[in-house]
């Protein structure tokens, strides 16, 4: 028996730790030399880690989502028990299913396939098009709140949200984000917008609103439709940071500032 240790990749001096995605393999697969294993995420970067040698994987020391350490050992490989069988079963998935699992980050794949999203439906933004965690979330979101809509059209008071643990990368952005806020001007950006149909909608219902309302129609009520449709479209906009998750709201809270 020659058993080969799995490490924690050496890590920058301005990393303390890192945290263990998904494993590709379970104890007693058979693996090949450099196939990748799993996927450890630092504060920086998302790092790949692969097999020393050829052989089976027979002990996982640390679970998905550990904590490690550089050069930390995460598992064992023993070189010696490469079987026929199990080489004969790695041709067993198909060349579309391959790709497809390398389409997507381990953390990503694990989200889409919770949420029953197809992964060929998302647009990932990692490198070479590969889908990562907050693809995955953006996708898993919106695909919750667009199954929602259709069950419940008449507003019943119902303030759901769901919260999902932010990955190291993403709370170390929000983090950053944050601090800049604090020590920097907040600047305000203004954009032109073609309000023409919107004055042209407005002259047309205008009289008739306010006979059935008692109300005028003014604009306010235009850009409230506006901001609503597009937090229903972009729910990430919608959400919001508490403590280590993103919570993610299925409601809509719009602050209206009126003259008294």
């Amino acid at each position: 028996m020659a058993i080969f240790e799995v490490k924690v990749p050496q890590l920058s001096e301005s990393v303390a730790e890192a945290t263990l995605l998904q494993w590709k393999k379970k104890v007693g697969d058979a693996v090949g030399q450099d196939e990748i294993l799993i996927e450890i995420e630092t504060d920086k970067v998302v790092l790949e880690v692969p097999a020393p040698s050829a052989g089976v994987l027979t002990e996982i020391v640390v679970a998905d989502g550990g904590t490690v350490l550089a050069e930390q050992l995460i598992a064992k490989i023993d070189s010696i028990a490469v079987a026929a069988p199990a080489a004969a079963t790695a041709p067993a998935a198909t060349p579309a299913a391959q790709s497809a699992r390398a389409a997507a980050a381990p953390s990503a794949a694990k989200i889409l396939a919770e949420k029953n999203i197809d992964a060929g439906q998302v647009a990932g933004s990692g490198r070479d098009g590969r889908i990562t965690k907050g693809d995955a979330l953006n996708a898993s979101a919106g695909s919750t709140k667009a199954a929602a809509l259709p069950s419940a059209p008449v507003p019943t008071g119902a303030r759901p949200e769901e919260r999902v643990p932010m990955s190291r990368l993403r709370a170390r952005i929000a983090e950053r984000l944050l601090e800049s806020q604090a020590n920097n001007a907040i600047l305000t950006t203004f954009n032109e917008v073609n309000m023409a149909p919107v004055i042209a909608m407005r002259n047309k219902y205008k009289d008739q609103f306010e006979k059935v309302h008692g109300v005028k129609l003014g604009f306010m009520s235009f850009f409230v439709k506006a901001a609503t449709h597009a937090l229903k479209k972009f729910s990430l906009l919608n959400a919001s940071v508490d403590g280590n998750d993103i919570v993610y709201h299925g409601y809509f809270d719009i602050g209206i500032a009126v003259s008294s």
